[in-house]
């Protein structure tokens, strides 16, 4: 065998070596599990499903000298993990570690669940399971941004009020002054609602089933948010029309 013939053989040894421990590595995971793989095999993706029966895709990159180097992880997640690695891990201990990571998370999709399902957020087809942050309309064109800590998403989140001066303002005051009675044991949309003293509005789908309307008298669905009307500030229509020939909700302020 000359000389070019064995450079040749020792080139291929490598990613044959590769291949087939990326295989073998593949068929512990599971072969159910992948959603797609690259050519080369550098590039992996696993379909993963937490407890709470949420499904994640998570994209694992492979190093050329994998397993010396520790591979890198990507997902719709806040914030990745650290991997811990050796010469000796398989993608089955990355794979657990990204389960283990997803369990970290569940307070936190549970608390944007919690929120999605109980106020009216906008933009939500833009939201994935990596966004932290909410925009909340709290009512009389107001709305609040929410940046949520998903490491202690219970927390008073950071927040930014936007509108008009004259809305915003007496919003932002009552957020200042009634800021430091946060309670983690509180879901998020309660201590909102507590905190702004009113409240706020609720979701279309909530809506549909429900008696809160648009007012027959002044055609709003809430009252402005408006210190004079105390703890009617922003609130929602409260009654309905005796007459059964009419039905029309309305506010009793």
């Amino acid at each position: 065998m000359d000389f070019i013939e064995q450079k040749r053989h020792k080139e291929l040894a490598n990613p044959s070596s590769f291949y087939r421990l990326v295989y073998s590595e593949i068929e512990e995971v599971g072969w159910e599990r992948l959603v797609r793989f690259s050519g080369d095999l550098e590039f992996l993706s696993f379909r993963i499903t937490d407890k709470k029966g949420r499904v994640h895709i998570m994209e694992i990159q492979l190093d050329k000298t994998y397993p010396q180097k520790a591979p890198s992880v990507s997902a719709e997640v806040p914030y990745i993990f650290n991997v811990k690695w050796s010469v000796k891990s398989r993608l089955k201990d990355l794979v657990q570690q990204f389960r283990e990571h997803l369990e970290k998370l569940q307070e936190f999709w549970s608390t944007l669940e919690d929120i999605d399902n109980s106020v009216c957020v906008t933009n939500k087809k833009k939201l994935s399971r990596a966004t932290t942050c909410r925009q909340i309309d709290i009512g009389n064109d107001c709305s609040i941004m929410l940046a949520i800590n998903a490491r202690d998403p219970r927390s008073l989140p950071e927040c930014r009020f936007m509108g008009s001066g004259p809305v915003v303002n007496p919003v932002r005051k009552l957020w200042l002054r009634n800021n430091k009675r946060w309670m983690k044991d509180k879901t998020l949309p309660e201590n909102l609602a507590f905190i702004l003293e009113t409240e706020l509005p609720r979701p279309s789908h909530v809506l549909e089933n429900d008696q809160q309307v648009e007012c027959g008298i002044c055609y709003a669905q809430y009252l402005p948010i408006d210190e004079e009307l105390g703890s009617r500030s922003g609130a929602g229509t409260d009654h309905t029309c005796d007459n059964t020939s009419c039905g029309r909700a309305f506010h009793t302020v």
